[in-house]
C-alpha cells in the first residue's frame, strides 16, 4: 500500500562556481537540472500540456542533481585548502556563501510576505521559519505550501553548516577507512530511516501529506546526493592523479550514469512507494556523480564543448529557482484560460516569462551583491599584503 503527497514537489538549490572555471559539461547539468524541475512545476498551472508529460514526471529529480553539484563544488571549495595543509577560514566561508545565498533569497521572500495575491499557493509558512532555514523540519504542507520550493535552501544551509567543520575534523588525522566508513554509514542510516519512517506512517496514515513532512523535506532523509557529491571532491582534493584517470573516462562514466538514472526511473515508477524512497536515492545520486565526472571531463559528450545558452540559463539558476513559482502563477492569473488550448504557445509564453523574471532578479539583485562581494574580498586581501609588507 502506498501514499500520494497532496501535491507534487520539486526544487532547485542554487548554482555555484567559486573557486572553479567554468566547464561546460557542468553547466549543461546545471540548466538542465533547473528546466526540468520548472517543467516538473507546472502542475501549479495545470501542466504545459500532453507533449510535455513525459519530461514533467520525473522533473523533481533536477533538485538531486543540484544536491550533487553543491556536494561536490562546495566540497571542493572547502577541502582545497585542507588538502594542501593549509587552514580553512569558516569566516571567510560563511561570509562568501551569505553575500551569495541571502540577497536574492530576502528580496523573493520579502514578496511573498508583502503581496499574498501573487503567491501561487495561499497558505505561507511563518517568516522565521524561512528565515531560520527550518522550513522544511517544521513546514504544515497542507496548509503551507506557497514558496515551499524553499525546503531545498534549507538542506543546503544545513550542508554549509556542519560540512566545514566534519571536514576539519576528518582530516586532522585522515583515514582512507574512516572516510568510507562514514560514507556507509551515512547510506546505510538513510535507506533505515526512510524505509522505518515509509513503513510506520503507511500502517498508522496520519492525517497529513507526511511523504513530503517526514520524508521528502527532512534534511536526514535527502543527505545522498551531498554525500555522492562531497565523495567526488574528496577524491578530486586528495587523490588528483585517481581523478585525472576518472576524467579521462569521461564518457564510460557518462554512460553509466545513464544506466543508473534508468534504474532510478525504474525504481521511482511510484514515487511515494517504499522502493524508491529506501534504495532509489542512493541509485539516482550515484548515476548524477557519473553524469558529474563526464561533465567536468573535457573529453566526454556532455564537457568537450559548450552548449549554446547552457551556461546563461546555469548563470541564473539560482535566481530563476526563486521566482519561477511567482511567475507561473503570474501568466496562470493573466493568461491561462486564452492559453490553455495552444499547447507550444503556453509553454513558450510559460518559459520566455520565467526566463525574463529570473534574469531580472539575477542581474538586479544577485549579480550586483556578487560584486560587492568581490570587491570586499579585494580590498581585505589588499589591507592583508599591506600589513604584511
Amino acid at each position: 500500500m502506498g501514499v500520494a503527497p497532496a501535491k507534487p514537489i520539486a526544487s532547485v538549490p542554487h548554482n555555484e562556481t567559486d573557486f572553479m572555471p567554468r566547464l561546460p559539461g557542468l553547466d549543461l547539468l546545471r540548466a538542465i537540472a533547473v528546466v526540468w524541475v520548472m517543467l516538473f512545476h507546472s502542475f501549479l498551472v495545470g501542466g504545459l500540456g500532453p507533449d510535455f508529460r513525459w519530461l514533467e514526471r520525473y522533473g523533481w529529480m533536477g533538485v538531486d542533481i543540484f544536491f550533487v553539484l553543491s556536494g561536490f563544488l562546495i566540497g571542493r571549495q572547502v577541502l582545497a585548502p585542507l588538502a594542501r595543509g593549509e587552514r580553512l577560514s569558516f569566516g571567510d566561508f560563511y561570509a562568501r556563501r551569505a553575500w551569495r545565498i541571502l540577497p536574492a533569497f530576502v528580496v523573493v521572500l520579502a514578496i511573498y510576505l508583502g503581496f499574498p495575491q501573487w503567491r501561487e499557493a495561499e497558505g505561507l509558512a511563518p517568516w522565521w521559519l524561512f528565515g531560520t532555514f527550518t522550513f522544511n523540519l517544521f513546514v504544515d504542507y497542507g496548509t503551507q505550501q506557497a514558496f515551499s520550493h524553499a525546503w531545498s535552501l534549507c538542506v543546503e544551509e544545513h550542508f554549509y553548516l556542519l560540512f566545514p567543520a566534519l571536514a576539519v575534523f576528518m582530516t586532522k588525522r585522515p583515514s582512507v577507512a574512516k572516510f568510507a566508513g562514514l560514507c556507509v554509514f551515512v547510506i546505510v542510516a538513510g535507506i533505515a530511516i526512510r524505509a522505518g519512517t515509509w513503513l510506520h506512517d503507511d500502517a498508522t496514515q496520519p492525517q497529513r501529506p507526511w511523504f513530503v513532512e517526514d520524508l521528502y523535506y527532512p534534511t536526514w532523509c535527502r543527505l545522498d546526493g551531498l554525500l555522492a557529491g562531497v565523495v567526488l571532491a574528496v577524491i578530486a582534493a586528495f587523490r588528483p592523479a585517481t581523478w585525472e584517470r576518472m576524467l579521462a573516462r569521461g564518457n564510460a562514466f557518462l554512460a553509466l550514469g545513464l544506466i543508473g538514472m534508468a534504474l532510478a526511473f525504474w525504481l521511482f515508477q511510484q514515487r511515494t512507494g517504499l522502493m524508491g524512497n529506501a534504495i532509489g536515492w542512493p541509485v539516482l545520486s550515484w548515476a548524477i556523480a557519473s553524469m558529474v565526472i563526464a561533465g567536468a571531463s573535457p573529453n566526454s559528450l556532455i564537457g568537450r564543448r559548450a552548449l549554446p545558452g547552457a551556461a546563461w540559463v546555469a548563470t541564473i539558476s539560482y535566481s530563476l529557482y526563486l521566482s519561477h513559482k511567482l511567475v507561473f502563477a503570474a501568466v496562470d492569473r493573466h493568461w491561462g484560460d486564452a492559453l490553455w488550448e495552444h499547447g507550444f504557445a503556453r509553454f513558450a509564453v510559460f518559459a520566455l516569462a520565467t526566463l525574463a523574471a529570473g534574469a531580472a532578479l539575477h542581474y538586479a539583485v544577485e549579480r550586483p551583491f556578487l560584486r560587492l562581494r568581490e570587491r570586499r574580498r579585494d580590498a581585505a586581501r589588499l589591507r592583508t599584503a599591506e600589513a604584511a609588507a
